[in-house]
């Protein structure tokens, strides 16, 4: 009888630890699973949840503050536990590799994307090769770019994110790995980009007979691309199966809890209907275009027609989402909405003021009745200010309050939002994602306005504190009858919180309704290429 080949992976009972001003914080506890070759294996949970610590020690890039206390790590039969850097340095590259999430941070922006790939090249060859050049563009084209010489000499701010994103894929591949692990590498793509990378990921990994690994927050990412699941929770090992299993027979209550709050598996509730008013809508887009002026070259075109006869309403209390991939033009129509844009042709109006023609001074009282949401929250919160400065700001700035009053409607604001109102003193550093996004919509709420215009509120945020946001803003809505102007690229978020739907393509609105008629009945082809890229399909299917 012939014995099963060695596993690619093996972990046993791995114990990692932190070590940080006096304080242990033990990452990683008794983890144990093993990884055959040609097998994809997904390790999901939310942040601190130990998955990406795992990852780290996989690839032997562990930081200076963490250690591998206990258990063992083979890597193709070889014990590499207490394995010395030169060792994972020969490994890297050859036997792994690393598709990281943020191909903007990832990649060096001083350098052209070939120069890149071609030290990827060199490193895992160990010299220069005279088919070097050759080389990189064949990597190009087995990603999936197009014009692999053109690409080859761009800098990576010319990429869109996909194409940055399958440059990271050519890097990892520059090795001819037998494992690679990813990292989030699709979780700030739109869908229909999101499904290219990862049937594009896919199919070099079943071609190459290459094993993969999926890092990821998102089930149903996880659910449709992995024959088995890892889920982690605190550091543990909670649960693992195939997805079969996992998503359909769950056995522990955090995996039901996350299931539960993906809307992939778990639409929420819908919005209630709207009632029947004779009321003006508070924002309307009629007939807008917006086109951006280029730098003059020969035989190019000098204007960039970013927008084109959109229009939209969004009434008291209504939630509109714009949906659309990455180009579509969704920033552009939250720009022009908020006054910081100004159309090329067509006209808004706000409560029923034509506000198309105001400069920055006439449009800033305005400014107090729309707030802006950002998407990354971190970003959005200067790092320096408290949360209680932070939260007033916008009273400051307008000079609404001072002194007791302004400290009581900070108080009012973060209980609003449900975080203690001991959390004023804190930094941003200090609170976590979910957190800091509660301060950002606190913030946007101090000055009472009636619409708040969303820009992907909550892409970064794991599913169970997505959840919690759009269950919070959910109650604003009700409570204090505010409108939404959304712009997302997760569809299945927008069908679970939108009364009306509108989709963007270069530009123009291809179709337009309430979420049901849109999602359940869509028309246009477009349309139907987006639902269908949504994640969790294989599941629900």
């Amino acid at each position: 009888m012939s014995l099963s080949p060695t596993p690619l992976i093996e972990v046993d009972d791995l114990h990692i630890s932190y070590f940080a001003s006096a304080q242990t914080t033990h990452a990683v506890r008794g983890v144990s699973f093993s990884l055959d070759r040609g097998e994809t294996l997904a390790i999901v949970g939310e942040s601190g949840s130990g998955k990406s610590t795992l990852a780290s020690a996989l690839l032997g890039l562990l930081p200076g503050n963490a250690r591998l206390q206990s258990g063992r790590l083979r890597l193709d039969g070889a014990d590499v536990t207490h394995a010395n850097e030169r060792q994972w340095q020969r490994l890297r590259g050859r036997t792994l590799g690393l598709v990281p999430q943020d191909p903007m941070v990832s990649l060096n922006p001083t350098l052209r994307v070939g120069q890149q790939i071609g030290e990827a090249l060199v490193q895992a060859q160990g010299q220069r090769t005279p088919g070097l050049d050759a080389d990189v563009l064949e990597l190009l084209t087995q990603v999936g770019l197009d014009q692999p010489l053109l690409r080859a000499r761009q800098y990576p701010h010319e990429l869109s994110g996909g194409m940055r994103q399958r440059v990271l894929i050519a890097i990892a591949l520059a090795g001819n790995p037998r494992l690679i692990i990813a990292d989030e590498p699709t979780s700030a793509l739109d869908v229909t980009v999101q499904r290219k990378i990862l049937d594009h990921l896919q199919g070099l990994v079943a071609e190459r007979g290459i094993s993969l690994i999926i890092i990821t927050h998102d089930l149903a990412v996880a659910a449709d691309r992995a024959d088995r699941l890892l889920v982690m929770k605190g550091g543990e090992l909670i649960e693992q199966g195939p997805p079969s299993s996992v998503i359909d027979h769950p056995a522990q209550p955090y995996t039901r809890a996350l299931l539960a709050a993906a809307p992939a598996f778990n639409r929420r509730s819908p919005p209630a209907p709207l009632p029947a008013a004779n009321r003006a809508p508070l924002l309307a887009l009629h007939n807008v275009g917006k086109a951006f002026e280029l730098p003059r070259r020969t035989g190019e075109a000098d204007r960039f027609q970013a927008l084109q006869g959109v229009s939209l309403e969004v009434y008291p209390g209504q939630t509109v989402a714009i949906v659309g991939e990455s180009g579509s033009g969704k920033s552009t129509t939250l720009r022009i909405a908020l006054g910081l844009e100004k159309p090329s042709t067509g006209r808004v109006l706000f409560d029923g003021q034509d506000v198309t023609a105001l400069g920055w001074r006439e449009f800033r009282p305005l400014r107090q009745r729309m707030q802006l949401v950002q998407q990354n929250p971190f970003a959005a919160l200067d790092p320096r200010m408290s949360i209680f400065e932070s939260i007033v700001e916008p009273l400051v700035s307008f000079g609404r309050l001072k002194g007791r009053a302004l400290e009581q409607a900070a108080r009012q604001l973060i209980e609003r939002v449900h975080l203690p109102v001991g959390y004023l003193d804190r930094l941003p550093r200090e609170l976590s994602g979910g957190q800091r996004q509660r301060v950002a919509i606190a913030r946007a709420l101090a000055l009472q306005p009636e619409l708040l215009l969303l820009d992907e509120p909550v892409s970064a945020l794991d599913v169970s504190v997505q959840a919690q946001i759009l269950d919070l803003l959910a109650e604003l809505q009700s409570e204090l009858g505010l409108a939404y102007l959304l712009v997302s690229h997760d569809l299945a978020v927008v069908a679970s919180v939108a009364h009306r739907v509108l989709v963007l393509r270069n530009g123009q609105v291809v179709e337009q309704g309430s979420t049901d008629e849109v999602f359940l009945n869509p028309q246009a082809a477009y349309t139907q290429a987006l639902l269908a890229a949504v994640p969790g399909g294989r599941r629900r299917a």
